[in-house]
This record gives C-alpha cells, structure tokens and sequence, in this order.
C-alpha cells in the first residue's frame, strides 16, 4: 500500500470514528433517557443508606 492510500484509510477510519462518537452522544441525550440517568445517578446513594441499614441490622442480633 502507498503512503496516500494509508491516508485515505486513516481519514476514512476518522470518519467513521468520529460518526460513531456523535451517534452515542445524541442517543445519550435524548429525553426519553432523562429518567432512566437521573434514576441510576441516585443508586450509589440509595446502597450507601441500605448498607447503612444492613449494619445496624447486624449489631443488633
């Protein structure tokens, strides 16, 4: 393979790359996905209140 043609194929492989990028961003952004990502942001913080609870729960047997 020549230079140029290793060119056109990382140009290509860019390309392809860079559209691959934008199609996870605008499906991470929908609206229908607000709910579901405000829902997961707050489930470290629901484990950290049940494991809390766990504990307490052992300590008293």
């Amino acid at each position: 393979m020549s230079h140029e043609a290793w060119g056109h194929l990382a140009g290509a492989v860019t390309v392809v790359l860079m559209l691959t990028f934008v199609g996870i961003w605008v499906w991470a952004w929908r609206k229908r996905h607000r709910e579901v990502f405000q829902r997961m942001a707050g489930l470290p913080m629901e484990d950290a209140v049940d494991a809390a609870a766990d504990d307490d729960a052992g300590e008293q047997r």
